[in-house]
């Protein structure tokens, strides 16, 4: 990855003593905002806030040539000896971040107490579009509807859709990975729309309220209550993090675009299957009109589900670790495949703000090549890019 060119513009203003003491607790290195900014840091804290971004450090600062970046103390006090007879008077020990993680950590084998009544109900109405979904992918899969052309719809609605997902509904919107012009980002979130998994807002909130509380017992898809509850019964329940979304979306409720996508996001499904049923009965395409739309929406949709799902599921359970992140995150390969890249999660764990999440030589990142390519042709800049130590 190349380091970015050094700043020949104004220097930056030193941190004056009230910034010092209000980051008490943590440390603060001030980083010129060049076009790739170097998240060679440990893991974000990360907080709701009025602004609806995930980690203080994604917060917009008041001078846009500066980023200040917090380096969270866990990380530090990992470089003092452990053993014990190790009791530092550090007043850093007591902090806040500290005392947080120390909590997450006990949190992450605390006995989860069976649901409330009210949230053991499967929801009518998603359990009813989930069990269509999957009933409509299977007849997709009758000889009667194959064809090449499905197969070639499939393939190319699948790449938009997850990349949707991943560079835009995630990467740029959910984290601010990197900035891109609006038409862009909106483009990138219809095309994560496409998932029909919940509006935007609804998605970016319940990621973030993810993050907050990653695998604690408040954590929607909690992956101590179990690999199937992870994966997706947790959505056939009700879901008690979404009253507070308020808390987490404050900079995409401002939108009206974002609030009617929210709303109507469903209705993106109708003309594509009525172009597809058109297209099929004129060409002439094996399964006719009905092949297309079958292998366009419910196979495609319950493909993308499930990839999306072993990002909550498997990625919190199977594969290895390049961070002590207070929580369950893994590496996974097979499902970084799959979902371009997204399975590199115990990375993005420890560094949710970056726009790469494959850190090693054999990380490969799909999604993050899609960035490079963006970059190349100058759509996008002011990238944050995670390195390992």
């Amino acid at each position: 990855m190349p380091r970015s060119s050094a700043h020949t513009g104004p220097s930056p203003p030193k941190p004056n003593p009230q910034r010092r003491a209000a980051a008490a607790g943590g440390l603060w290195r001030w980083q010129v905002a060049t076009d790739i900014t170097l998240l060679d840091l440990p893991p974000y804290q990360i907080h709701p806030g009025e602004n609806g971004l995930v980690a203080r450090s994604e917060s917009v600062p008041t001078d846009p040539q500066i980023r200040n970046v917090p380096l969270d103390r866990s990380d530090a006090l990992e470089q003092r000896p452990r053993s014990g007879f190790d009791r530092p008077s550090d007043p850093l020990e007591s902090s806040p971040s500290v005392r947080r993680e120390a909590a997450l950590r006990q949190g992450l084998t605390a006995r989860r107490d069976p649901l409330p009544s009210r949230q053991r109900k499967l929801k009518g109405g998603t359990t009813t579009f989930m069990l269509v979904m999957h009933v409509g992918a299977v007849f997709a899969l009758l000889p009667r509807f194959w064809s090449l052309q499905g197969l070639i719809v499939l393939a190319v609605l699948y790449w938009i859709t997850v990349l949707g997902v991943t560079l835009g509904l995630h990467r740029l919107v959910a984290h601010r990975g990197f900035d891109a012009p609006r038409w862009l980002e909106r483009l990138l979130v219809l095309m994560g729309a496409m998932a029909c998994q919940s509006g935007p807002i609804e998605w970016v909130g319940l990621h973030r309220h993810h993050h907050l509380f990653s695998d604690q017992p408040n954590d929607h898809h909690d992956a101590a209550r179990g690999l199937w509850w992870a994966h997706s019964e947790w959505m056939l329940h009700e879901i008690p993090a979404l009253r507070e979304i308020h808390r987490f979306t404050g900079d995409l409720e401002r939108d009206p675009f974002y609030r009617w996508l929210d709303r109507w996001f469903l209705l993106l499904q109708l003309p594509l299957g009525a172009a597809l049923y058109f297209y099929g009965e004129r060409a002439g395409v094996h399964g006719g009109g009905l092949g297309l739309v079958l292998w366009a929406i419910p196979l495609r949709l319950v493909l993308v589900y499930h990839v999306t799902w072993l990002v909550n599921s498997a990625t919190h359970a199977f594969g290895y670790r390049n961070f002590d992140c207070p929580d369950r995150s893994r590496n996974c390969w097979w499902v970084a495949i799959l979902s371009f890249g997204e399975g590199w999660h115990n990375n993005h764990h420890a560094h949710p703000a970056s726009a790469r999440h494959g850190l090693r030589w054999f990380e490969f990142d799909i999604t993050w090549q899609h960035i490079r390519l963006l970059r190349a042709m100058g759509l996008v800049r002011r990238l944050r890019v995670a390195r390992l130590p």
